[in-house]
């Protein structure tokens, strides 16, 4: 099927994100909030950005206004009514997934694709709480959208041939670079990726060598463009760590379970980045 509207359940970090790219790939884009305060918010986030890729000279001045005029927001479902697919951004809750999807298919049409950016949940789960479950998908952007290539297309169990197609086709009308991952926890990325991230917090809590050494050591050592710490504070303790306790439900190994320093950490808010400190103060 021909995707022509674009529709955005969240307006966050994430959320603005997928909005702005899309957006800026042409599509008439639809970015739906529940209160106006956090569309502002979120808005203004993607006129920062794209008034800072102008003074770069990485945007045109004509590629800034043709993005923000195909994008409008809202703060009612109903107006999401004419979109071909619709990309959900919302809090990392199956129940409050489902009832944002319950309450999407009551207005959009029969055709309407239905995706999560969950980059945690179960996709067949999701899929099995909607009317349409061969017409659901995973598509997990990473953070930051508008600069991070990859996207994870994610099928479940009732995912239909046709919807795979057409949502990897869309990922990659994007700009982006699609890969097609599992419907396990973690997917690909973070399946290798969370592991390796508490095991320096591990290692580190043991008297391996200081957060600086080794945030130091990985990323002159192994060319990761940063250490284990400085994307821990990035992505946010609290989100590693909820998305540990989903992959250690689910697989029951060692190497997936948080350790007792990052619980202690998320208890005592520090968060990272957004909330001032973690593993380094801001």
């Amino acid at each position: 099927m021909a995707i022509k509207t674009v529709g955005v359940l969240g307006c966050g970090l994430m959320g603005a994100g997928i909005a702005q790219v899309s957006a800026a790939a042409g599509y008439t884009t639809i970015v739906r909030e529940v209160e106006d305060g956090f569309l502002k918010k979120g808005l203004g986030r993607i006129e920062k950005f794209l008034a800072g890729g102008v003074e770069k000279g990485k945007v045109t001045p004509e590629e800034k206004d043709r993005t923000l005029g195909n994008l409008t927001s809202t703060t009612k479902l109903e107006d999401l009514k004419d979109c071909d697919i619709v990309i959900e951004a919302i809090i990392e809750n199956v129940e409050e997934k489902a009832k944002v999807f319950a309450a999407v298919e009551a207005v959009v049409g029969e055709q309407t694709i239905l995706c999560s950016n969950t980059s945690s949940l179960c996709i067949t789960e999701l899929a099995a709480k909607t009317k349409r479950p061969d017409r659901f998908a995973g598509l997990h952007f990473f953070n930051p959208v508008p600069l991070m290539k990859l996207v994870e297309v994610i099928r479940a169990l009732t995912t239909s041939d046709e919807t795979y197609r057409t949502v990897f086709a869309f990922a990659q009308s994007l700009g982006k670079e699609p890969i097609t991952a599992p419907d396990k926890p973690g997917f690909i990325v973070n399946r290798l990726l969370v592991p390796y991230l508490l095991d320096a917090i591990r290692s580190y809590d043991h008297g391996l060598g200081t957060v600086e050494d080794i945030d130091k050591g990985m990323k002159l050592g192994t060319g990761y463009p940063m250490g284990p710490f400085t994307l821990l504070d990035f992505v946010g303790l609290d989100t590693t760590y909820y998305i540990a306790n989903i992959m250690f439900e689910e697989y029951r190994e060692p190497a997936y379970a948080p350790p007792p320093l990052l619980k202690r950490m998320v208890l005592a808010g520090r968060l990272g980045m957004k909330s001032g400190q973690g593993f380094y103060k801001y």
